[in-house]
Parts: C-alpha cells; structure tokens; sequence
C-alpha cells in the first residue's frame, strides 16, 4: 500500500450512500480498495483504533455494499471494530477523521450515530447472528422479503452466543445469510477445536472444485440426473468424512466456500449467488487481518487495536516510554508468583496481550489457558478447577466480566471458591459505551462470599494479588487502563494489606475523602487544592477494599466530619452505594459523592469526559468548597 500517496480520495469522496456505491462499474472497485485503506491508516494513525480487522474486512465491506440493497437490506456486524469501512460507505465519510475524538465518530456501531444503517448496535463479540436472526424473524412476520446479513468475524463464532444462535437458525427462519469471516484471529491468535475445523475445511477446499467438476461431466452422461440424485445420496451418508462445513449442514445451514475475501470477483460472485436462496446459508470468507498495510500484516495482535502511531514505522507513539502500566505489572506479578506456585493457572478469554499475559503465556504455557471469546466459559472453567484443587486466577475486561455475572455468582461465588478475578480496564476507557467498566460493582457487590479490591498504583496491585492468593474465597481485584505514573516496585517484597482495612493517606480535621483505587490519586490532589486554595484540611483515604469496607473507620470518620467518595464507577452501584447503606441510620452530615451518574458515558478523549462531567480535581475541590460553607 502507498503510504505516500497524496492525491487525495476522488472515488471515496463521491460516496455519500451505498447508492453511489453501487454506480460504479466493478473495474473502480479495487481502486476504492485502496483508497479506503489509505483513509483508514490515516485517520487510524492520528487517532488510534482497531486497524487491523479493518484492513482486513475492506473487499468483504464493499461487496455486500454492492450486491445487497443496503439499507432496504439489513447489514448486521459482530464485533463493532469490523465497522470503519461500513461507516465509510454509508454517509459517515465526513466525521470519520474524528473517530474516537469526543463528540466524535463512535469507534463501534450505534444506532445512535446511524440508525438507517446500524439496525444493530455493535461492540462486543457474538451478537451478530442472534440479533440478525431476529430481524429475519421480524422480517418474516411482517411478510416483507429484505435481505438480513450476519457478519461474523474475529473469532466470534467460538462465543457461546453465536453457537446458540447457530443451532436456532433452522427452527426460526429459512431466509438469512451468515458472512464468516475467517482471518484466523480474535484479537489474540484464535484457540481450540473450532478454528482447528474451519481450518481443516480451508485446506480441504480441493473437495468443492472437484465435485463442482464431477458434476459438469456428469451433463453429459445420458441419464446424468439420475447419476447425480445416487452421488448425492452417496454423498448425504459420507459427508461427515469428505464434505467441509457438515458442522454448518447438520444445522440446517447451507455451506459455501471457503473463498478469498481479497477477491472482488470471487466475492461478488458467490454473495450475488447466494442472495436468493430460499435457506439459511453461510459463506466462509478468508481474509488477512491488517491485510495491505505490510507491519499491521507482520503484527496483527498489536495492530488489532492501538493508540496513535507513525505510518511510516509502525511504532506507537507510547513506545519506548518508561512507566509500567496495570496490565504490564499485573503480568510480571503473575510471573513472580508462578515460579514457585505449580497449582496456578492463569486464564484468558482471547485478550493475551491486552492483560498483560504475552510473556506469561510464553514462559509458562503449562499455567496458562486463553479460551477464546467465550468468558462464561472461562469463569466456570476457574470454578472447575478450584474444585480440583487448582488456584485460578482470571484476566478479563471489566465490560466483558459483565457477559459472565451470573457464572460469577452461580459458579464461583455461590459454591465459596477461591477464584481470583483480576478485572482490565475498569472505569470509562476511550472506546466508550460498550467498553466503559463502570457497570459491574452494583451487582458485584450484592455476591455473596465476594471480596472486593482497587488498588491505588500498579505496586498496591502486586500486593493485593499476593494477598489475595492467601485468602480462601472469590476475590476481584479492579484496576484501569494504562498507568498511575508511580514507579512500579517489584524488587522487595509485597506489602502485606491487612483484609478489610483501608489505607489513610493523608490526616485533616474538615472532612474524609474517602476513594476507591486510582481515585486515591485525584483526591490527593483535590484535598491539595483545598488546603492551599480555601483553608480546608481533608483526610484521604484509600479504601483500598469496596468489600469488605473497612466500616469502623468510616464511622469513626462519619461521627465527626463530612464525608466524601471519589470512584471510576457509576455512583448508583459501588463505593457512593455501599456507604450510602451503612450510614443510613447514622448520624451523618450531608455525603458528597463523585463518580458517573445512571446515563450513558459518552466515547472519546477520557481527560476530556472528566472535564465535562466536573471529575477533575479543581472541580471536585470547588464543589466540596462551596458546600462546606453551607
């Protein structure tokens, strides 16, 4: 791909609507290929996103652009980070520079930002066949005769969901398509038994042509249909050992494929053939993430989703910085504490690189267990294992923890199991709603046997991990992207925390600030600014747990000045909540809470979000100033 290319866009900007898609003649399709692909890497480079299943997924967005009559016909995405070029090609050309800016373009599909085109919200993996299944369904019903598309991709169809929704499609419709796109990855490289399938029906893709060819000399056999009906019959009862895709024909779902998702011909083909089938029908499409952009090619892991970064070299614009993020420290603590643990296993639902596990993975891949995208499974297997006398520890985003709340609960919870959870990427994050970790705590809390835990700095994380690893029930130990700009220590032993007990930062007389995890750092700086700027004195405290809390110095606190809380989390389920309810019946002054409200949390820059909802430190020291002279 010519990354020097100056020339501007002159096909992709003549493309308000899939309309003017479909004007072109298919010889100017492979030029819009690499148009797109140039807006991509310059919009993705600038602003950071998911570039590599992107890159990959431009031919496919096209062709089902171009063959279907979008929007009439329905277009549903799994995986929202397959969506930019979909954008691109449907009236968002123009606010597409500003993806993931605030108030900007989503970095997932809404039905917010289009509801013509977006007929289903996407952010997570799985959702894709399910919710087309409905919309056919719906469809069917109203006796209306569009078209419904489930693309799914990044190794979604190892999520239960998709196989849920898999073994329904022929009880409930005989009119869907189903895109699989097939680029052999989630984020991480994809595991077990299915991908290990799809790939064994890539190399055995000789079968389709030559059956395709049996049948064409057949024709010319007096007689051939009667041949072809006894072939086929033949076939029917030896198709689980020649034909590729029996797992899909068993369903009731036709199989076609595999074909090459970088083909326009080969693509617009076999979609334009499919289209008026009267079955369910999937189409396996091979695609290559990071597909024409050569370091997204090398490094498709790393490209999957990154901050800014230069074209030219491929480095991010973070690399090579010092600081150790909560991630990284989280993998090197779980390093330390393998050597001399062998009943540990570490386990990860598709996001190795993303929880800081790469090196574990590689160092002791005996301890070491990624899933794929399937968290549900991932906590019952940690549930299973602790039965067995293992001592599970579970990486996961705080918005994919959510998928599995009720395995948390039934499985590990419920049954008292020492499983501990060490939850990504909690609080808002730049991708926005569907990625935000400020949902989980309101029902997290209500778990019983459940220990919970956020630590202020990535060595307060170390520390909690190991004492975690001593206690004898469910733990969860939340902490946030990136880094709090504290040193990472790891050369002496971790600092024993006492269960249950909170950490006083800093003494004052006026009022306890009383946060949760990083937090503690922002009301440091908030009780800063209130002592040089308006006289007052804050005690600090890091609560350090949300559960157990430490209650008898928050009522020490409550009995003689006003109290404070500061978290990353809607104010409705965590900390704000749970010192609501053990002060009801206190004696109390009036409690200040700060933390996100019930509405949704927009996307973009997260200093910027602060700033407009008044999380800043000057802001919250201005709010406790004024009420303090009430």
């Amino acid at each position: 791909m010519d990354n020097n290319n100056t020339h501007g866009f002159p096909l992709l900007d003549k493309i308000a609507s899939p309309a003017d898609l479909r004007r072109l003649p298919v010889t100017d399709l492979e030029k819009l290929s690499s148009e797109i692909r140039r807006k991509l890497l310059e919009v993705v480079a600038a602003n950071g996103g998911h570039l590599a299943p992107n890159l990959g997924v431009v031919e496919l967005t096209i062709a089902l652009h171009y063959i279907f009559n979008t929007p009439d016909d329905k277009l549903v995405w799994d995986v929202g980070h397959q969506g930019y070029v979909h954008k691109l090609l449907t009236g968002r050309g123009d606010i597409f520079k500003s993806l993931r800016q605030t108030n900007g373009c989503l970095g997932f599909l809404s039905r917010e930002e289009s509801p013509e085109f977006d007929v289903i919200g996407a952010g997570h993996a799985g959702t894709a066949i399910s919710a087309a299944l409905g919309l056919a369904v719906a469809r069917d019903r109203r006796g209306s005769r569009e078209k419904v598309v489930a693309v799914v991709g990044d190794g979604s169809l190892n999520c239960g969901i998709s196989l849920e929704g898999l073994n329904n499609i022929s009880e409930a419709t005989k009119d869907l398509i189903i895109i699989l796109n097939d680029n052999k990855m989630s984020i991480s490289q994809n595991v077990g038994a299915i991908p290990r399938y799809l790939n064994r029906i890539i190399s055995g893709q000789s079968y389709n042509r030559f059956k395709t060819f049996m049948k064409n000399l057949f024709k010319w056999i007096p007689g051939w249909s009667k041949v072809i009906r006894k072939i086929s019959r033949l076939e029917e009862a030896t198709k689980s050992l020649l034909v590729p895709g029996v797992f899909f024909e068993e369903l009731g779902i036709r199989y076609i494929g595999p074909i090459d998702g970088h083909d326009f011909q080969e693509l617009i083909r076999t979609i334009d053939g499919v289209k008026n089938f009267r079955r369910p029908v999937i189409v396996h499409v091979i695609t290559e993430k990071g597909h024409g952009y050569p370091h997204a090619e090398a490094a498709p892991e790393k490209f999957h989703g990154l901050s800014s970064f230069d074209p030219d070299t491929g480095i991010c614009n973070g690399d090579g910085k010092d600081g150790t993020t909560f991630s990284k420290a989280f993998g090197m603590t779980m390093e330390e504490l393998a050597e001399p643990a062998d009943n540990l296993a570490v386990i990860t639902a598709a996001m190795r690189s993303g929880t800081g596990l790469k090196e574990f993975s590689e160092k002791f891949p005996g301890k070491f267990h990624d899933v794929g995208i399937a968290e549900e499974h991932a906590v019952v297997f940690a549930a299973g294992l602790a039965a067995g006398g293992i001592r599970p520890v579970v990486a996961i985003y705080a918005t994919f923890l959510q998928r599995a709340l009720d395995c948390v609960f039934h499985d590990i919870c419920l049954q008292n199991l020492p499983v501990i959870i060490c939850c990504d990427r909690s609080g808002i994050v730049d991708d926005g709603p569907t990625h935000h970790g400020i949902n989980d705590l309101g029902f997290l809390r209500a778990l019983p046997n459940l220990s919970i835990l956020s630590p202020k700095n990535e060595t307060e994380l170390r520390s909690m991990i190991f004492a975690a690893w001593q206690h004898p029930g469910p733990t969860v130990i939340r902490y946030p992207r990136g880094s709090s700009g504290v040193p990472f220590k790891n050369d002496t032993p971790p600092v024993e925390i006492p269960w249950g007990k909170a950490e006083v930062v800093k003494n004052g007389n006026d009022l306890a600030v009383w946060a949760f995890g990083r937090e503690t750092q922002t009301a440091v700086a908030a009780a800063k600014i209130l002592e040089e700027k308006h006289g007052l004195s804050a005690t600090v405290v890091n609560s350090r747990f949300l559960k157990p809390l430490d209650e008898k110095l928050l009522f020490e606190h409550a009995a003689k000045m006003r109290i404070v809380t500061i978290e990353d989390h809607q104010t409705r389920g965590g900390l704000a909540a749970e010192i609501d309810e053990l002060l009801i019946n206190a004696e109390k002054r009036q409690i200040i809470h700060f933390g996100w409200g019930h509405d949704v949390v927009p996307h973009g820059n997260t200093s910027e979000i602060r700033k407009a909802y008044k999380l800043t430190p000057e802001a919250i020291a201005e709010k406790i100033a004024a009420a303090q002279t009430q």
